[in-house]
């Protein structure tokens, strides 16, 4: 379990399905970043046992109620992830419920995985992608100090459809530099 000023990030639970579908069924969510709105508790099931079940990946829970309102995670090269990642490299992916929007609170939740991955992890860089027209996604990234790197035109996301999608990394040494 991962604590900051607001939150808690700790792995998803069966019983948070309910929570997670009452978020995640919002399509406003889910097709900006790739993947379908969710259709029921049984669907927000299977993706806590299957997606949600990799290592690193954490529901984003508000310490005021300890209620899940996104997920936030770390993935690594060997599992799912968009971005061509060298070896000590991971790529960060977040989501939180539309009520939540304009908190801060992704910001705050990537920030403590930025901390976990360089300084626990040892890792030497991080990746965010976001697709084209996901400009709350890109401010999250600029907030907690990404760069922007490069953009791949004619990806296939995981929705078949075809898109842009631009990457942005952090470095060991950048990251050093905002912490001072």
């Amino acid at each position: 379990m991962i604590t900051t000023e607001r939150l808690i990030l700790r792995p998803w639970k069966e019983s948070d399905a309910e929570s997670l579908y009452k978020y995640a069924k919002d399509p406003a969510i889910g097709p900006v970043a790739g993947w379908p709105p969710h259709v029921s508790i049984e669907n927000s099931l299977e993706i806590i046992r299957t997606v949600f079940a990799a290592p690193e990946t954490y529901a984003v829970v508000l310490k005021a109620t300890g209620e899940p309102v996104g997920s936030a995670g770390i993935m690594f090269g060997d599992g799912l992830h968009s971005a061509e990642m060298a070896c000590g490299e991971a790529e960060i992916g977040y989501w939180i419920g539309v009520p939540y929007w304009g908190q801060g609170l992704i910001p705050e939740a990537v920030r403590r995985l930025l901390q976990r991955c360089f300084e626990e992890l040892g890792l030497s860089a991080v990746w965010c992608g976001y697709y084209e027209g996901n400009t709350k996604s890109r401010r999250v990234m600029e907030k907690c100090g990404f760069r922007y790197h490069h953009t791949e035109k004619d990806k296939l996301s995981p929705l078949g459809d075809r898109r842009t999608e631009h990457f942005m990394r952090l470095t060991q040494e950048e990251y050093s530099l905002l912490s001072k």
